[in-house]
Protein backbone atom coordinates (compact mmCIF):
# COMPACT_ATOMS: atom_id res chain seq x y z
CA UNK A 1 0.00 0.00 0.00
CA UNK A 2 1.56 3.05 -1.05
CA UNK A 3 1.62 5.99 1.89
CA UNK A 4 0.10 9.84 0.76
CA UNK A 5 2.92 11.91 0.89
CA UNK A 6 1.74 15.61 2.33
CA UNK A 7 2.79 18.27 1.06
CA UNK A 8 4.66 20.14 3.51
CA UNK A 9 6.27 23.58 1.52
CA UNK A 10 3.34 26.47 2.85
CA UNK A 11 1.72 23.11 5.12
CA UNK A 12 0.58 23.94 8.53
CA UNK A 13 2.43 20.38 9.35
CA UNK A 14 6.00 22.53 8.15
CA UNK A 15 5.21 25.26 10.89
CA UNK A 16 4.15 22.86 13.21
CA UNK A 17 7.62 20.59 12.92
CA UNK A 18 9.52 24.41 12.61
CA UNK A 19 7.32 25.24 16.07
CA UNK A 20 8.68 21.75 17.38
CA UNK A 21 12.36 21.97 16.66
CA UNK A 22 12.56 25.00 18.70
CA UNK A 23 10.86 23.55 21.43
CA UNK A 24 13.50 20.77 21.71
CA UNK A 25 16.36 23.44 20.83
CA UNK A 26 15.35 25.40 24.28
CA UNK A 27 15.22 21.87 26.47
CA UNK A 28 18.89 21.90 24.99
CA UNK A 29 18.92 19.05 22.48
CA UNK A 30 21.46 19.95 20.03
CA UNK A 31 19.47 20.28 16.05
CA UNK A 32 21.18 21.14 13.25
CA UNK A 33 19.74 22.62 9.92
CA UNK A 34 20.27 19.22 8.06
CA UNK A 35 18.70 17.42 10.64
CA UNK A 36 15.52 19.41 10.35
CA UNK A 37 15.59 18.59 6.76
CA UNK A 38 15.98 15.35 7.48
CA UNK A 39 12.93 15.09 9.65
CA UNK A 40 11.26 17.09 7.12
CA UNK A 41 12.14 14.25 4.72
CA UNK A 42 10.76 11.18 7.03
CA UNK A 43 7.60 12.50 7.78
CA UNK A 44 6.41 12.44 4.12
CA UNK A 45 6.85 8.30 3.87
CA UNK A 46 4.84 7.65 7.21
CA UNK A 47 1.13 7.40 7.82
CA UNK A 48 0.46 10.66 9.41
CA UNK A 49 -2.41 8.73 11.51
CA UNK A 50 0.31 6.16 12.94
CA UNK A 51 1.25 8.63 16.15
CA UNK A 52 4.04 6.23 17.27
CA UNK A 53 5.44 5.93 13.59
CA UNK A 54 5.39 9.67 13.92
CA UNK A 55 7.21 9.77 16.90
CA UNK A 56 9.89 7.55 16.56
CA UNK A 57 10.41 9.14 12.54
CA UNK A 58 11.16 12.32 14.31
CA UNK A 59 13.25 10.98 16.63
CA UNK A 60 15.55 8.91 14.50
CA UNK A 61 16.22 11.97 12.53
CA UNK A 62 16.82 14.37 15.60
CA UNK A 63 18.13 12.33 18.74
CA UNK A 64 22.27 11.71 18.80
CA UNK A 65 22.07 10.41 21.80
CA UNK A 66 20.32 7.65 23.54
CA UNK A 67 20.67 9.96 26.74
CA UNK A 68 18.67 12.40 25.21
CA UNK A 69 15.72 10.15 24.56
CA UNK A 70 13.71 10.80 27.38
CA UNK A 71 13.85 14.76 26.77
CA UNK A 72 12.66 14.13 23.28
CA UNK A 73 9.70 11.86 24.48
CA UNK A 74 8.66 14.65 27.04
CA UNK A 75 8.74 17.39 24.39
CA UNK A 76 7.00 15.18 22.07
CA UNK A 77 4.31 14.46 23.73
CA UNK A 78 3.91 18.16 25.88
CA UNK A 79 4.12 19.85 22.36
CA UNK A 80 1.89 17.63 20.13
CA UNK A 81 -0.77 16.77 23.58
CA UNK A 82 -2.84 19.74 22.19
CA UNK A 83 -1.18 20.87 19.01
CA UNK A 84 -1.70 19.31 15.72
CA UNK A 85 -4.32 16.90 15.72
CA UNK A 86 -5.79 17.50 12.08
CA UNK A 87 -2.35 16.21 10.74
CA UNK A 88 -1.90 13.45 13.72
CA UNK A 89 -5.08 11.50 13.62
CA UNK A 90 -3.68 9.18 15.92
CA UNK A 91 -4.13 11.67 18.96
CA UNK A 92 -7.51 11.04 19.13
CA UNK A 93 -7.47 10.01 22.94
CA UNK A 94 -5.83 13.67 23.45
CA UNK A 95 -9.01 15.61 22.81
CA UNK A 96 -10.38 18.42 24.86
CA UNK A 97 -10.73 16.91 28.59
CA UNK A 98 -11.40 19.60 30.60
CA UNK A 99 -14.96 20.51 30.98
CA UNK A 100 -18.52 19.31 31.11
CA UNK A 101 -18.33 16.40 28.67
CA UNK A 102 -15.08 14.95 30.15
CA UNK A 103 -16.55 12.35 31.90
CA UNK A 104 -18.85 11.32 29.20
CA UNK A 105 -15.51 11.25 27.01
CA UNK A 106 -14.10 8.61 29.17
CA UNK A 107 -16.66 6.50 29.68
CA UNK A 108 -17.14 4.87 26.33
CA UNK A 109 -14.32 2.30 26.23
CA UNK A 110 -12.16 2.77 22.81
CA UNK A 111 -12.87 0.09 19.85
CA UNK A 112 -16.19 -1.00 21.60
CA UNK A 113 -19.13 0.71 19.34
CA UNK A 114 -19.86 2.43 22.30
CA UNK A 115 -21.51 5.68 21.90
CA UNK A 116 -19.74 8.79 23.40
CA UNK A 117 -20.56 10.60 26.22
CA UNK A 118 -22.93 7.25 27.62
CA UNK A 119 -23.08 6.62 31.04
CA UNK A 120 -22.09 2.52 30.27
CA UNK A 121 -18.44 1.43 29.81
CA UNK A 122 -15.72 1.14 32.49
CA UNK A 123 -17.40 3.89 34.54
CA UNK A 124 -19.98 0.90 35.97
CA UNK A 125 -17.28 -1.42 36.67
CA UNK A 126 -16.71 -2.12 40.18
CA UNK A 127 -12.93 -1.96 41.35
CA UNK A 128 -12.90 -5.40 41.44
CA UNK A 129 -13.79 -6.09 37.73
CA UNK A 130 -11.51 -3.31 36.63
CA UNK A 131 -8.75 -5.35 38.45
CA UNK A 132 -9.65 -8.33 36.57
CA UNK A 133 -9.55 -6.76 33.17
CA UNK A 134 -6.13 -5.29 34.37
CA UNK A 135 -4.54 -8.63 35.02
CA UNK A 136 -6.70 -10.45 31.72
CA UNK A 137 -5.10 -7.65 29.65
CA UNK A 138 -1.59 -8.13 30.94
CA UNK A 139 -1.58 -11.74 30.85
CA UNK A 140 -2.75 -11.59 27.04
CA UNK A 141 -0.37 -8.35 26.17
CA UNK A 142 -3.19 -6.93 25.28
CA UNK A 143 -2.08 -3.18 24.58
CA UNK A 144 -5.43 -1.76 23.33
CA UNK A 145 -6.58 -2.57 26.20
CA UNK A 146 -4.08 -1.18 28.21
CA UNK A 147 -4.02 2.26 26.81
CA UNK A 148 -7.85 2.08 27.50
CA UNK A 149 -7.20 0.85 31.32
CA UNK A 150 -4.58 3.52 31.95
CA UNK A 151 -6.92 6.41 31.30
CA UNK A 152 -10.01 4.81 33.05
CA UNK A 153 -7.18 4.07 35.93
CA UNK A 154 -6.25 8.11 35.66
CA UNK A 155 -9.78 9.07 35.92
CA UNK A 156 -10.88 7.21 39.13
CA UNK A 157 -7.65 7.22 40.89
CA UNK A 158 -5.58 10.38 40.74
CA UNK A 159 -7.74 12.86 41.96
CA UNK A 160 -6.86 14.96 39.40
CA UNK A 161 -8.20 19.15 39.88
CA UNK A 162 -8.40 21.48 37.26
CA UNK A 163 -5.96 24.25 38.54
CA UNK A 164 -4.56 22.48 41.74
CA UNK A 165 -0.96 23.47 41.93
CA UNK A 166 0.10 19.87 41.91
CA UNK A 167 2.68 18.14 39.76
CA UNK A 168 2.40 14.85 37.86
CA UNK A 169 4.41 13.04 39.76
CA UNK A 170 1.77 13.06 43.02
CA UNK A 171 -0.76 11.91 40.60
CA UNK A 172 1.23 9.17 39.03
CA UNK A 173 2.15 7.59 42.40
CA UNK A 174 -1.75 7.73 43.62
CA UNK A 175 -2.80 5.78 39.88
CA UNK A 176 0.03 3.44 40.70
CA UNK A 177 -0.47 2.93 44.09
CA UNK A 178 -4.40 1.83 43.74
CA UNK A 179 -3.26 -0.43 41.26
CA UNK A 180 -1.12 -2.23 43.13
CA UNK A 181 1.32 -3.39 40.45
CA UNK A 182 3.36 -5.68 42.18
CA UNK A 183 0.89 -7.75 43.61
CA UNK A 184 -0.18 -7.80 39.83
CA UNK A 185 3.10 -9.47 38.87
CA UNK A 186 3.02 -12.18 41.45
CA UNK A 187 -0.69 -13.16 40.11
CA UNK A 188 0.76 -13.55 37.10
CA UNK A 189 3.50 -15.20 37.43
CA UNK A 190 1.34 -17.54 39.74
CA UNK A 191 -1.10 -17.89 36.58
CA UNK A 192 1.33 -18.66 34.13
CA UNK A 193 2.75 -21.48 36.57
CA UNK A 194 -0.62 -23.12 36.89
CA UNK A 195 -0.95 -23.12 33.01
CA UNK A 196 1.74 -24.98 32.41
CA UNK A 197 1.76 -28.81 32.12
CA UNK A 198 5.82 -29.42 33.57
CA UNK A 199 7.27 -27.51 36.28
CA UNK A 200 9.23 -24.02 34.82
CA UNK A 201 12.78 -23.68 34.20
CA UNK A 202 14.58 -20.93 36.40
CA UNK A 203 15.68 -19.43 32.87
CA UNK A 204 12.00 -20.18 31.78
CA UNK A 205 10.00 -18.28 34.32
CA UNK A 206 12.63 -15.16 34.42
CA UNK A 207 11.99 -14.67 30.68
CA UNK A 208 8.08 -14.95 32.08
CA UNK A 209 9.01 -12.49 34.60
CA UNK A 210 10.65 -10.07 32.32
CA UNK A 211 7.60 -10.05 29.76
CA UNK A 212 5.14 -9.24 32.31
CA UNK A 213 7.56 -6.25 33.34
CA UNK A 214 7.38 -5.15 30.01
CA UNK A 215 3.82 -5.24 29.97
CA UNK A 216 4.11 -3.21 32.78
CA UNK A 217 6.30 -0.81 32.46
CA UNK A 218 4.52 0.37 29.07
CA UNK A 219 1.15 0.27 31.26
CA UNK A 220 3.42 3.15 33.72
CA UNK A 221 3.76 4.76 30.11
CA UNK A 222 0.62 4.81 29.23
CA UNK A 223 -0.64 6.28 33.02
CA UNK A 224 2.23 8.72 32.52
CA UNK A 225 1.29 10.17 29.00
CA UNK A 226 -2.69 10.08 30.10
CA UNK A 227 -1.51 12.24 33.62
CA UNK A 228 0.12 14.85 31.27
CA UNK A 229 -1.86 15.11 28.66
CA UNK A 230 -4.66 16.32 31.44
CA UNK A 231 -1.69 18.60 32.62
CA UNK A 232 -1.60 20.17 28.99
CA UNK A 233 -5.61 20.58 28.80
CA UNK A 234 -5.48 21.74 32.23
CA UNK A 235 -2.38 24.21 32.26
CA UNK A 236 -2.13 24.63 28.64
CA UNK A 237 1.02 23.79 26.35
CA UNK A 238 3.55 26.69 27.55
CA UNK A 239 3.08 26.11 31.02
CA UNK A 240 3.31 22.40 30.77
CA UNK A 241 6.55 22.54 28.81
CA UNK A 242 8.08 24.82 31.19
CA UNK A 243 7.57 22.89 34.38
CA UNK A 244 8.15 19.25 32.69
CA UNK A 245 11.45 20.45 30.84
CA UNK A 246 14.26 18.65 32.45
CA UNK A 247 18.19 19.40 31.78
CA UNK A 248 20.06 17.16 29.87
CA UNK A 249 22.60 14.75 31.48
CA UNK A 250 25.59 17.10 30.52
CA UNK A 251 23.76 19.59 31.32
CA UNK A 252 22.63 19.07 35.22
CA UNK A 253 24.15 20.86 38.07
CA UNK A 254 26.98 18.72 40.24
CA UNK A 255 25.97 20.34 43.18
CA UNK A 256 22.02 20.12 42.95
CA UNK A 257 21.09 16.68 41.28
CA UNK A 258 18.98 14.80 42.28
CA UNK A 259 19.00 11.12 42.77
CA UNK A 260 17.70 10.32 39.74
CA UNK A 261 19.81 12.93 38.52
CA UNK A 262 23.20 11.63 39.77
CA UNK A 263 21.94 8.22 38.15
CA UNK A 264 21.73 9.75 34.69
CA UNK A 265 25.10 11.61 35.08
CA UNK A 266 26.86 8.22 36.13
CA UNK A 267 25.26 6.55 32.79
CA UNK A 268 26.30 9.63 30.42
CA UNK A 269 29.98 10.10 31.49
CA UNK A 270 31.27 6.36 30.46
CA UNK A 271 29.94 7.22 26.56
CA UNK A 272 31.32 10.79 27.00
CA UNK A 273 35.02 9.36 28.34
CA UNK A 274 35.41 7.26 25.29
CA UNK A 275 34.18 10.19 23.03
CA UNK A 276 36.69 12.49 24.35
CA UNK A 277 39.49 10.00 24.61
CA UNK A 278 39.23 9.37 20.82
CA UNK A 279 38.55 13.16 20.43
CA UNK A 280 41.56 13.95 22.39
CA UNK A 281 43.78 11.12 20.56
CA UNK A 282 43.05 12.35 17.30
CA UNK A 283 43.83 16.29 18.65
CA UNK A 284 47.04 15.13 19.31
CA UNK A 285 47.84 13.18 16.15
CA UNK A 286 46.65 15.95 13.75
CA UNK A 287 48.07 18.88 15.64
CA UNK A 288 49.27 22.34 14.13
CA UNK A 289 52.37 22.44 11.83
CA UNK A 290 55.04 23.32 13.19
CA UNK A 291 57.86 26.29 11.83
CA UNK A 292 59.12 25.88 8.35
CA UNK A 293 61.61 22.79 7.60
CA UNK A 294 63.74 24.47 4.78
CA UNK A 295 65.78 21.52 3.80
CA UNK A 296 63.33 19.10 3.44
CA UNK A 297 60.99 22.05 1.40
CA UNK A 298 64.37 22.37 -0.73
CA UNK A 299 64.83 18.74 -1.23
CA UNK A 300 60.84 17.92 -2.04
CA UNK A 301 61.33 21.01 -4.51
CA UNK A 302 63.54 18.90 -6.97
CA UNK A 303 60.33 17.03 -8.13
CA UNK A 304 59.20 20.38 -9.15
CA UNK A 305 62.19 21.56 -11.17
CA UNK A 306 63.59 23.35 -8.13
CA UNK A 307 60.48 25.39 -7.29
CA UNK A 308 59.12 25.22 -3.44
CA UNK A 309 55.81 24.49 -4.67
CA UNK A 310 54.75 22.34 -1.43
CA UNK A 311 56.20 23.80 1.60
CA UNK A 312 57.28 20.89 4.31
CA UNK A 313 56.62 21.63 7.88
CA UNK A 314 58.31 20.60 11.20
CA UNK A 315 55.50 18.51 13.03
CA UNK A 316 55.97 18.93 17.01
CA UNK A 317 55.74 15.73 18.91
CA UNK A 318 53.85 17.30 22.37
CA UNK A 319 54.70 15.35 25.76
CA UNK A 320 52.17 14.53 26.91
CA UNK A 321 51.37 16.53 30.22
CA UNK A 322 51.22 15.16 34.05
CA UNK A 323 48.59 15.75 35.79
CA UNK A 324 48.25 16.57 39.77
CA UNK A 325 44.38 16.47 40.96
CA UNK A 326 43.82 18.52 44.12
CA UNK A 327 39.90 17.97 45.30
CA UNK A 328 37.86 19.28 47.88
CA UNK A 329 35.32 16.37 48.94
CA UNK A 330 33.07 18.10 51.92
CA UNK A 331 29.69 18.41 51.53
CA UNK A 332 27.82 19.51 48.22
CA UNK A 333 31.44 20.00 46.10
CA UNK A 334 31.89 16.62 46.63
CA UNK A 335 30.12 15.25 43.89
CA UNK A 336 31.84 17.49 41.42
CA UNK A 337 34.79 16.16 42.57
CA UNK A 338 33.60 12.46 42.01
CA UNK A 339 32.68 12.85 38.31
CA UNK A 340 36.08 14.94 37.60
CA UNK A 341 38.36 12.65 39.20
CA UNK A 342 35.92 9.74 37.45
CA UNK A 343 36.51 11.53 33.85
CA UNK A 344 40.27 12.00 34.32
CA UNK A 345 41.01 8.95 34.88
CA UNK A 346 38.99 7.23 32.26
CA UNK A 347 41.28 8.86 29.68
CA UNK A 348 44.37 8.82 31.75
CA UNK A 349 45.74 7.26 28.69
CA UNK A 350 46.18 10.85 27.55
CA UNK A 351 48.57 11.44 30.24
CA UNK A 352 52.04 10.85 31.11
CA UNK A 353 50.89 10.73 34.18
CA UNK A 354 48.11 11.50 37.08
CA UNK A 355 48.13 11.68 40.65
CA UNK A 356 45.36 12.63 42.90
CA UNK A 357 44.81 14.02 46.00
CA UNK A 358 41.62 15.13 48.30
CA UNK A 359 41.19 17.10 51.26
CA UNK A 360 38.63 18.42 53.69
CA UNK A 361 40.92 20.03 56.29
CA UNK A 362 43.44 17.38 56.15
CA UNK A 363 44.96 16.08 52.88
CA UNK A 364 45.69 12.56 51.63
CA UNK A 365 47.29 11.10 48.38
CA UNK A 366 44.85 8.57 46.55
CA UNK A 367 46.22 7.83 43.64
CA UNK A 368 46.77 4.13 44.95
CA UNK A 369 43.24 3.42 45.19
CA UNK A 370 43.02 4.13 40.59
CA UNK A 371 46.08 1.83 40.14
CA UNK A 372 45.42 -1.43 38.72
CA UNK A 373 41.29 -1.41 39.05
CA UNK A 374 38.99 -1.53 36.24
CA UNK A 375 35.66 -0.14 37.99
CA UNK A 376 36.26 3.47 37.98
CA UNK A 377 33.35 3.85 39.66
CA UNK A 378 34.71 1.50 42.70
CA UNK A 379 37.70 3.61 43.47
CA UNK A 380 35.77 6.84 44.09
CA UNK A 381 33.67 5.27 46.23
CA UNK A 382 36.63 4.11 48.03
CA UNK A 383 38.24 7.55 47.55
CA UNK A 384 35.77 9.00 49.64
CA UNK A 385 34.64 6.26 52.43
CA UNK A 386 38.59 5.48 53.18
CA UNK A 387 40.52 8.74 52.26
CA UNK A 388 41.99 10.04 55.64
CA UNK A 389 41.31 14.03 54.83
CA UNK A 390 39.78 14.97 58.51
CA UNK A 391 42.46 16.87 60.87
CA UNK A 392 40.43 18.65 63.27
CA UNK A 393 36.78 19.08 62.63
CA UNK A 394 35.72 18.02 59.14
CA UNK A 395 35.04 21.49 58.10
CA UNK A 396 37.10 22.76 55.23
CA UNK A 397 40.36 24.19 55.89
CA UNK A 398 42.08 25.00 52.25
CA UNK A 399 44.81 27.21 54.02
CA UNK A 400 46.02 23.83 55.90
CA UNK A 401 45.42 21.60 53.19
CA UNK A 402 47.74 23.37 51.14
CA UNK A 403 50.32 23.79 53.73
CA UNK A 404 50.26 19.70 53.74
CA UNK A 405 50.38 19.87 49.59
CA UNK A 406 53.25 21.83 49.35
CA UNK A 407 55.27 20.24 52.72
CA UNK A 408 54.79 16.72 51.86
CA UNK A 409 54.58 16.79 47.35
CA UNK A 410 55.40 20.15 46.29
CA UNK A 411 58.85 19.10 45.46
CA UNK A 412 57.27 16.47 42.96
CA UNK A 413 56.28 19.97 41.00
CA UNK A 414 58.48 20.00 37.57
CA UNK A 415 57.79 22.25 34.22
CA UNK A 416 55.52 18.95 33.08
CA UNK A 417 53.06 18.89 35.06
CA UNK A 418 49.35 20.58 35.36
CA UNK A 419 47.99 21.04 38.39
CA UNK A 420 44.01 20.81 38.57
CA UNK A 421 42.39 22.71 41.69
CA UNK A 422 38.72 21.53 42.31
CA UNK A 423 36.88 23.69 44.80
CA UNK A 424 34.38 26.33 45.86
CA UNK A 425 37.26 28.36 47.95
CA UNK A 426 34.03 28.39 50.38
CA UNK A 427 37.27 28.30 53.23
CA UNK A 428 35.02 28.49 56.52
CA UNK A 429 37.39 32.09 57.17
CA UNK A 430 40.27 30.29 58.40
CA UNK A 431 43.66 31.83 56.40
CA UNK A 432 44.17 31.42 52.65
CA UNK A 433 47.98 30.62 52.47
CA UNK A 434 47.67 31.71 48.71
CA UNK A 435 51.24 31.84 48.59
CA UNK A 436 51.32 28.24 47.86
CA UNK A 437 49.27 28.22 44.74
CA UNK A 438 51.64 31.25 43.19
CA UNK A 439 54.76 29.19 44.53
CA UNK A 440 53.06 26.52 42.35
CA UNK A 441 52.44 28.18 39.35
CA UNK A 442 56.65 29.13 39.37
CA UNK A 443 56.91 25.50 39.26
CA UNK A 444 54.82 23.49 37.50
CA UNK A 445 53.72 23.65 33.62
CA UNK A 446 50.40 25.59 34.14
CA UNK A 447 47.74 25.01 37.44
CA UNK A 448 43.82 25.61 36.76
CA UNK A 449 41.32 26.14 39.17
CA UNK A 450 37.57 24.49 38.28
CA UNK A 451 34.94 26.17 40.57
CA UNK A 452 31.71 24.37 40.46
CA UNK A 453 29.68 27.14 41.87
CA UNK A 454 27.76 29.63 39.11
CA UNK A 455 30.09 33.03 38.60
CA UNK A 456 28.23 35.43 40.71
CA UNK A 457 28.61 33.34 43.55
CA UNK A 458 32.56 33.73 43.73
CA UNK A 459 33.94 35.83 46.42
CA UNK A 460 30.50 36.28 48.59
CA UNK A 461 29.88 35.01 51.71
CA UNK A 462 33.45 32.88 52.75
CA UNK A 463 34.40 32.19 49.41
CA UNK A 464 37.55 33.47 48.72
CA UNK A 465 37.93 32.33 44.90
CA UNK A 466 40.02 35.64 43.90
CA UNK A 467 42.61 35.30 46.39
CA UNK A 468 43.77 32.14 45.27
CA UNK A 469 43.00 32.64 41.37
CA UNK A 470 45.23 35.94 40.84
CA UNK A 471 47.71 33.26 40.89
CA UNK A 472 46.43 30.39 38.86
CA UNK A 473 46.78 30.39 34.68
CA UNK A 474 42.96 30.04 35.21
CA UNK A 475 39.86 29.73 36.81
CA UNK A 476 36.79 28.27 35.49
CA UNK A 477 33.07 27.65 36.12
CA UNK A 478 32.91 23.70 35.89
CA UNK A 479 28.81 23.02 37.13
CA UNK A 480 27.65 20.49 34.73
CA UNK A 481 29.32 17.31 32.23
CA UNK A 482 29.28 20.00 28.97
CA UNK A 483 31.63 22.37 30.87
CA UNK A 484 33.82 19.97 32.16
CA UNK A 485 34.23 18.00 29.21
CA UNK A 486 35.18 21.83 27.23
CA UNK A 487 37.95 22.30 30.05
CA UNK A 488 39.46 18.60 29.53
CA UNK A 489 40.03 19.28 26.04
CA UNK A 490 41.79 22.57 26.17
CA UNK A 491 44.37 20.33 28.89
CA UNK A 492 45.90 18.43 25.50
Amino acid sequence: MTVAEPELENSPLLELLGGFIVELREAGLPVSLTENLDAMEAVTHIPLEDRESFKYALGATLVKNHTHWKAFEVVFEVYFSMRGEEYIIGSEAEGDLSGEDQEGDESALPGQGQPQGGGGGMQSLTPEQLAEMLFKALLNGDMAMLSALARQAVLRFAGMEPGRPVGGTYYLYRTLRNLDLDGVLEKLMEETKSQTSQPMSQFEERLERDEFLDRIEKLKTEVEAEIRRRLVADRGVEAMARTLRKPLPEDVDFMHASREEMSELRKAIYPLTRKLAVRLARKRRHGRKGPLDFRRTIRHSLSYGGVPAEPKFRFPRPAKPEIMVVADISGSVASFARFTLHLVYAISNQFSKVRSFVFIDGLDEVTRFFEGVEDIGEAVHRVNTEADVVWVDGHSDYGHAFDVFWEKFGRDLNPKTTVLILGDARNNYHASQAWIIQEMKKKARKVYWLNPEPRAYWDTGDSIVGEYTTHTDGCYEVRNLRQLESFVEKLV
